[in-house]
């Protein structure tokens, strides 16, 4: 992998990610742009005790544009987009409508493919290692800002979750704070490991996980399974078999077998509801430890935090989608329509030839 880090005119900054060693990257955005003002900041709810990021100048985002003037396409002739370049293979950029900035964190889009028309299931595995890679050196650079605690990779796809870019992209969100629901993952962590004296709850939920009935596939490094109580419809959780706290932590062959492992889990997603349907939206979210210091969360340090992604889908039958009403916006209990059970079946049950 090569690694080329430039600024857009506005002053953010780009990286391109590159397979081949002599690729050179050496053009200008030579688009009129004035410095990026943001009003980003995060409020603390007092009762909730959760944080929310209030960043009116969302408002005015680029929204669903005609795919000849998408934003994450290479530029071409005039048409100058977000990537001063007429090709790429990965390329990470400061968002210019960030939802976190300053003191306040960061947010930074991932290109995964110049193609517009594909997704992340179509890429090579090597285009998917390289996705890993520039994952994994974001995580890295972003963790050793001062404002930075934790940091959050996922990938958005589907108008259905709320996309307004149809290009093949993903963001990263570098918090300020440790998110509301890894706090609730440590708090379990530090439970379980007090009442047992010291087992890791992670290790205990994956080895009853790969002994049961809600494997969906699993590699000699990676496993992938639908969870006991799963929230979403169609939800799996892929982790690694070796316990590590963040992407940081994978060794070469954990990273070598998991494009193989993904793209054929994102490939069955597409396939759930059968042949004529449209693509699967989803949500793939990467879960890693914070950066920051854990006393909160009493005798639990970051090698007890276990690397894993969550994918998940809101659709819940063909044409059919679910929503967060009154039980899940308002409590904050889920109600799942589908059997993790039968959901791991299906799942199974269309594994490509």
């Amino acid at each position: 992998m090569k690694k080329t880090s430039t600024r857009l005119a506005d002053g953010r900054e780009l990286v391109y990610y590159d397979l081949r060693d002599d690729t050179v990257r050496d053009a200008v955005d030579r688009r009129p742009l004035e410095r990026t003002v943001t009003t980003s900041e995060v409020r603390r709810d007092p009762l909730l005790g959760d944080s929310v990021a209030v960043a009116s100048h969302r408002q005015g985002r680029t929204y669903h544009p005609p795919a000849d003037q998408c934003p994450l396409c290479p530029s071409a002739g005039e048409r100058l987009s977000e990537i001063p370049d007429s090709s790429y293979d990965v390329v990470v950029f400061e968002n210019r409508f960030p939802s976190l900035a300053g003191d306040s964190g960061r947010c930074e889009v991932v290109c995964f493919t110049s193609d517009h028309e594909a997704s992340f299931a179509d890429l090579s595995e090597e285009q998917a290692g390289l996705v890993l890679d520039a994952w994994t050196d974001r995580t890295s650079e972003l963790s050793h800002l001062p404002s930075v605690e934790q940091v959050f990779c996922f990938e958005n796809r589907g108008a259905e979750i709320g996309v307004t870019l149809g290009h093949p992209h993903g963001q990263i969100y570098a918090y300020p704070f440790t998110t509301p629901r890894t706090a609730l993952m440590l708090r379990s962590l530090a439970a379980h490991k007090d009442a047992t004296g010291g087992e890791n709850l992670f290790d205990v939920v994956l080895e009853d996980e790969l002994a049961g009935e809600r494997v969906v596939l699993e590699g000699e490094h990676w496993a992938a399974f639908v969870p006991y109580a799963a929230h979403w419809p169609y939800e799996v959780h892929l982790y690694p078999k070796r316990r590590v706290p963040d992407l940081l932590g994978l060794d070469e062959a954990a990273r070598t077998e998991f494009p193989k492992v993904y793209l054929e889990l994102l490939r069955r997603f597409d396939r759930i509801f059968g042949e004529g349907e449209p693509p699967t939206p989803y949500i793939a979210a990467w879960h890693q430890a914070p950066f920051g210091q854990l006393e909160e969360f009493e005798g639990v340090t970051r090698d007890d935090f276990a690397l894993h992604l969550e994918l998940f889908t809101i659709r819940r039958t063909s044409g059919k989608l679910k929503f967060l009403a009154g039980s899940e916006s308002g409590m904050n209990v889920f109600i799942n329509d589908v059997p993790p059970e039968r959901a791991a079946e299906r799942l199974r049950e269309v594994a490509s030839s």
